[in-house]
């Protein structure tokens, strides 16, 4: 025969995409339809329901950027339509080609109750199954003009991300609002013919393919293009026997799940989030209702409480679907957060903050944490999600790197304690499937486990901008569930999934393939830890206040009976967790997102304040003495971790200034000696015991530098390798001071540069190794990165850097295309460059990325002729200009405090970045205050509060943080009656019993890195 596949699929794409499925609607009348306009930000459903109409004519341009328009739609059903499917077809001003990022309304009844959303590709409204001729309809639509932010042509600088800036202009013109008859035969026509068309696309030459071609051919020469639905069951007998063929017993079998991934925030803001989940949950409700197997599943306990408090009428269809298993909540998080850059405590409280409301609203919990989009994954998160009682990880971002094919599917993840925790990426390489059979044959043809596992999940249903699973998808699965040349698909919760994955695992125990250990690093969208400073710095500065807030209100509460503020600090914690969310910390939403993150987190210090402050006061009493509260879980300033003292005690001798004369200074103290040069560059840095300079011989330390930044796509995600070709060094000083005060080596240097001035403060204080630098920034640039250079005189192997509950080593060096791909990197308060016997740390109050580069050179220098001199240099990433989605980010005062640590290793390196962001609090009281909690023997403490189920019992946790084991005692200051181990969220735990001595002490044996969680129950 010849060959006429092109002539068939041509014929068959045509004929689907302009006459079949436009007959699914053939036959409408028009809606009347009216208009109410609101003037400024959205009203309350039952508002809104009530609001005067005015005529509105279909074609009339409509919503300006986000604005509210709700629409009255009415109608009575045409005597002729007896009997038929009746829907209503709504038509905003749609481009059907970006399903996501557009205008998107609720459909509401007149009496309150929802029926579903539209939106882009799920543009019909069902009005009744089965009409009676004159019966009347009546809609409501609430509509939102959100503008298109990410369309064709993306990353287009843009004013339109916050209300005070956008544009008043119409963005959107209505093209259709009619009542229809739903054509159901036409619609499984549709169906079938583009499963099969898909799926013989994806298949070699051969009987099966052919087959399914010829019937295609046989189904539209029986099908009459100007009578479709007449004729749309003939077609469909055509095609019964290859859609009834079943698939091979060895076809890969994919989990389907209904998702719809809503960003919490991101080119909306939260206002518009909240409304996006009840729109999408609507829908997925509806479809619950109107098919049997399908299962959508949700995570984030914020947007379901949102829901709640929201929108009643919709919280209740939720929670009758999740009463009957078909929604699904997931995660168990508060929110799908970033986990680089949240601080252990912060995870904790994802975890414990997402079960509690699940279990609290549903009676159920969560059995796997599910984030398909974070920007990479902490290796501290392992050991959190075990610890926390999860049994599975899903995620699907790491398929984006740029450089490195990530080589399993199916697999074991294991973090720096080595806790291994059962993960999953969908081989589809998408959390927003279709079910289209380009992505089906994916699965099948890039899952990389299947000699040992038979299947994987595929989250369907449109994202990001929420909207979720539609009826042609479910369709799709329908007719895929056992279909000959396809995977299998089926709807199925995860749990279920990861339990047969466990299983085909558990099978193949001796292979040791499936294993990946460490950080799952994002090769992307690196320059999310540094892009919107001001969110970081707020997060950094609140996670630590929350934390401090509970140590005093708990050591409060059992030295005094003071009541324990549970309602504040679960408000103070849920909204620091949202900030969180995988869009706001890392600093890659519209303008609007991040103004009001600025001010939640001002509104979040203050509230930690309030309750710090009046622990203190009611636990120092009424008095005159000067008094410390020291909030580190290390002793400084002459105080213990967690305690009050006197603000007395020997100092340690001032540190000194000389000016040198060519102008520069030399700051020293018992300790370290630092040289600055007329510029105000850090020239030498000597370890006064071993004599050890930190700054490679003939370079300068702290020199700020500016790169060009423009990445090739995704301005505030990413920053590429070639930045670094472009490099200026802010070397010039416009002015230098110097003094000291109060024993404290001060110099002040003031730059200019470009449109930006800068001033930085450098301090050598007594009895310090950190020279310390505040940095203010007064930073006015575009499409720039400025960032400050340590070069180091340490041969380091190895960078350590803080992580969750430890740190995290990563090689120095370039071999191979893996470590190339890490050239910006995160951190949390340190990171340590070390050699045998001599270590230099940097710490920061608020920076989360670094890059470090190796020079070696031999030129007889140093340090003794023929022996190369390697140097490594440090850098610390200060701040971004990308132009979108936000094109003011980080412009005006910007600070920052960082410091140069001196002859330090992990210990040091940990415990001086501690120290460096809780610095005590000067007060005056009666009499100190004895700290509530202690450790000893290598035990880090991480947080001392009252347990989340207000029990009364001391919750202290605490952890190894130098990855090696440890033996010591958390004893308690307060009569304790009992005590044991329990999980990370506080639940008790099979073999947790611990002994306590007659003095409130706990023995712990710690493992490297290991995070132990201890319940006291007082006496």
């Amino acid at each position: 025969m010849h060959d006429d596949i092109t002539l068939t699929t041509g014929r068959v794409q045509r004929v689907l995409t302009e006459r079949i499925w436009p007959a699914v609607h053939g036959t409408s009348v028009p809606l009347g339809v009216e208009w109410h306009v609101l003037p400024g930000e959205p009203v309350p459903p039952q508002e809104g329901l009530a609001l005067a109409m005015e005529p509105y004519e279909v074609g009339t341009p409509w919503g300006r950027a986000w604005g509210t328009t709700w629409f009255r739609l009415t109608g009575s059903v045409p005597a002729e339509w007896a009997g038929r499917a009746v829907e209503a077809v709504v038509d905003l001003g749609f481009d059907a080609s970006m399903p996501g990022f557009q205008a998107e309304a609720l459909v509401y009844r007149p009496d309150g109750t929802t029926v579903k959303s539209i939106n882009p590709r799920n543009q019909y409204i069902p009005v009744v199954d089965a009409a009676v001729g004159g019966e009347q309809v009546e809609l409501l639509l609430e509509a939102a003009s959100n503008p298109v932010l990410l369309g064709h042509d993306m990353f287009r600088q843009t004013q339109e991300g916050d209300t005070r800036t956008s544009s008043p202009r119409p963005l959107y013109t209505t093209r259709r609002m009619d009542l229809v008859i739903f054509e159901a035969e036409v619609h499984g026509l549709a169906l079938d013919v583009e499963v099969l068309l898909e799926l013989q696309a994806e298949l070699p030459t051969g009987r099966r393919r052919m087959r399914i071609l010829q019937a295609l051919d046989d189904a539209l020469d029986v099908l009459d293009l100007q009578r479709i639905p007449e004729t749309a069951a003939a077609a469909r007998t055509a095609l019964v026997d290859v859609l009834a063929s079943p698939a091979e017993a060895s076809a890969h079998e994919i989990s389907a799940v209904g998702h719809a991934h809503i960003d919490s925030a991101w080119l909306w803001p939260v206002r518009e989030t909240i409304r996006k989940v009840a729109r999408t949950t609507s829908s997925m409700a509806d479809l619950i209702d109107r098919t049997d197997d399908f299962v959508y599943g949700m995570s984030s306990a914020q947007q379901y409480a949102w829901v709640k408090e929201h929108r009643p009428e919709v919280w209740a269809r939720v929670k009758e679907a999740v009463a009957s298993g078909r929604f699904l909540p997931l995660g168990g998080m508060w929110v799908e957060s970033d986990t680089v850059m949240p601080s252990g405590e912060a995870l904790a409280r994802q975890f414990s903050q997402g079960q509690r409301f699940f279990e609290r609203e549903f009676g159920l919990r969560s059995h796997g944490v599910w984030l398909p989009d974070s920007f990479g994954y902490s290796p501290a998160l392992p050991q959190l999600v075990r610890r926390a009682g999860f049994d599975w990880f899903f995620t699907q971002k790491i398929s984006w790197n740029q450089v490195n094919k990530f080589p399993h599917h199916t697999f074991w993840w294991e973090g720096i304690d080595g806790s291994r925790v059962l993960t999953h990426f969908p081989p589809m390489d998408t959390y927003n499937s279709q079910l289209s059979g380009e992505e089906v044959a994916r699965a099948t043809r890039q899952f990389n486990e299947s000699r040992h596992a038979t299947g994987s999940i595929a989250p369907v249903g449109y994202g990001d901008g929420g909207g979720g699973t539609t009826r042609e998808m479910t369709g799709k699965a329908e007719r895929l569930a056992d279909l000959e040349g396809s995977a299998k698909v089926r709807w199925e919760h995860p749990d279920a999934f990861f339990e047969r994955a466990r299983e085909e695992l558990a099978a193949h125990a001796t292979s040791d393939s499936a294993v990946w250990v460490g950080e799952l690093y994002l090769e992307l969208h690196r320059a999310t830890l540094t892009s919107q400073h001001k969110t970081k710095q707020g997060n950094r500065r609140n996670e630590q206040l929350l934390v401090e807030a509970e140590v005093w209100a708990a050591t409060a509460s059992a030295r005094t009976g003071a009541d324990y503020p549970y309602d504040e600090l679960d408000a103070l914690w849920q909204q620091v967790l949202l900030l969180q969310f995988h869009d706001i910390l890392p600093g890659t939403s519209v303008a609007w997102v991040h103004r009001e993150a600025m001010e939640q987190h001002a509104a979040i210090t203050a509230g930690a304040q309030e309750i710090i402050e009046r622990s203190l006061r009611t636990l120092v009493g009424e008095g005159d003495t000067a008094l410390r509260a020291n909030p580190a879980v290390f002793a400084q300033a002459g105080v213990p971790a967690l305690g009050v003292a006197p603000a007395s005690g020997p100092a340690a001798a001032a540190s000194t200034l000389t000016e040198l004369p060519d102008g520069g200074y030399v700051l020293a103290n018992d300790l370290v000696r630092v040289t600055l040069d007329g510029a105000g560059h850090v020239t030498s840095a000597i370890d006064l015991a071993t004599g050890r300079d930190a700054v490679a011989p003939g370079r300068e330390a702290n020199v700020l530098q500016l790169h060009q930044d423009f990445p090739n796509k995704w301005d505030a995600w990413d920053v590429d390798r070639f930045y670094r070709n472009s490099v200026t060094d802010l070397r010039a000083a416009e002015k230098v001071t110097a003094t000291v005060d109060e024993g404290v080596a001060v110099v002040t240097v003031r730059r200019t540069f470009s449109s930006s001035t800068l001033e930085q403060v450098i301090t050598l204080a007594p009895g310090s190794r950190t020279l310390e630098v505040a940095l203010e920034t007064d930073w006015h640039e575009a499409e720039k990165f400025l960032k400050v250079a340590f070069p180091l005189d340490v041969r380091a192997e190895h960078m350590a850097a803080e992580t969750q509950f430890g740190f995290h080593k990563r090689v120095t060096h370039t071999n191979t295309s893996w470590e190339a791909a890490k050239f910006e990197t995160s951190m949390h308060r340190w990171v340590l460059a070390e050699e045998p016997g001599f270590g230099v740390g940097l710490v920061n109050d608020s920076v989360y990325g670094y890059d470090v580069t190796r020079e070696v050179s031999d030129d007889g220098v140093a340090p003794a002729p023929g022996v190369p001199e390697v140097t490594t240099t440090v850098r610390l990433s200060l701040l971004r200009a990308p132009r979108f989605p936000d094109p003011e980010t980080d412009q005006g005062i910007q600070t920052h405090r960082y410091g140069l640590v001196v002859g330090v290793d992990t210990a040091a390196a940990t415990e001086a970045g501690a120290t460096f962001g809780a610095r005590p609090r000067e007060l005056r009281g009666g009499a100190g205050v004895e700290p509530l909690v202690s450790v000893s023997g290598g035990v880090t403490l991480s947080a001392v509060k009252l347990a989340d189920d207000r029990s009364g019992d001391l919750v202290v946790r605490v952890y190894e943080a130098l990855g090696r084991r440890a033996s010591g005692t958390v004893t308690v200051a307060a009569p304790v009656s009992g005590a044991r181990t329990v999980s990370l969220i506080e639940d008790d735990i099979e073999g947790g019993a611990a002994d306590l001595t007659s003095d409130g002490a706990v023995a712990v044996e710690l493992s490297p890195f290991e995070v132990r969680t201890l319940r006291f129950t007082r006496a």
